[in-house]
């Protein structure tokens, strides 16, 4: 029985990545645009992986396909775990992120080393055809910069320091960070749990 992958984003460049990740498993892989899905979606839950499963969830009741969705955001421990899933919405929606990743830069003045420690979550929701969920979830670690730097990625990504690479996750080449990136560990890790369940299918 043959599968379509959905995965509940309209980001070209994250689509890019997922199908990098997900091209061994043999079945197309479209985002919700592509596949006619395009539900009002609330993401009203308490933690990465509630609000992934509302997304997923909601595309999955208008296609009844495999379904992926992502929630993924920073977590700074010296601030509690903030902005955590408000990341998007961290200080306004419509906020600049240059005015978001200098207020946290302020907020952690008076940390250093360790205690400036943070990391970029992801967690990634499958919705299969029955109804049954999966969860992955990964962590990039690093640490918040004390200034931004580098033009690679976007977001959050020139106030993290990758202490390994001597880089914030913005001056690392696409390769570096595909190697380490939340999400790309995420994907793997789901990789492996929709290899079994369509194993599952087939015996």
């Amino acid at each position: 029985m043959s599968h379509r992958i959905i995965f509940a984003t309209g980001n070209a460049g994250k689509m890019r990545e997922i199908r990098m990740i997900l091209e061994d498993l043999g079945c197309p892989v479209l985002s919700m645009k592509e596949a006619g899905a395009n539900p009002d979606i609330v993401e009203d839950g308490a933690t990465f992986g509630e609000n992934a499963e509302i997304k997923a969830r909601s595309v999955w009741d208008c296609t009844g396909d495999i379904v992926l969705a992502d929630d993924s955001g920073l977590v700074v421990d010296y601030i509690g775990g903030e902005p955590g899933i408000y990341s998007a919405r961290y200080l306004g929606e419509d906020t600049s992120y240059e005015i978001k990743n200098r207020n946290i830069i302020e907020r952690l003045a008076g940390a250093e080393g360790e205690a400036r420690s943070a990391r970029f979550v992801c967690n990634i929701a499958a919705v299969l055809p029955d109804g049954q969920v999966l969860h992955t979830e990964a962590a990039m670690e690093g640490q918040i910069a004390y200034e931004p730097a580098g033009s690679e990625g976007f977001g959050y990504d020139p106030i993290l320091y990758i202490p390994e690479f001597g880089k914030t996750s913005a001056e690392l080449t696409i390769e570096q960070k595909n190697q380490i990136s939340h999400r790309g560990k995420a994907l793997e890790l789901m990789k492996e749990e929709l290899k079994r369940a369509l194993k599952g299918e087939l015996v």
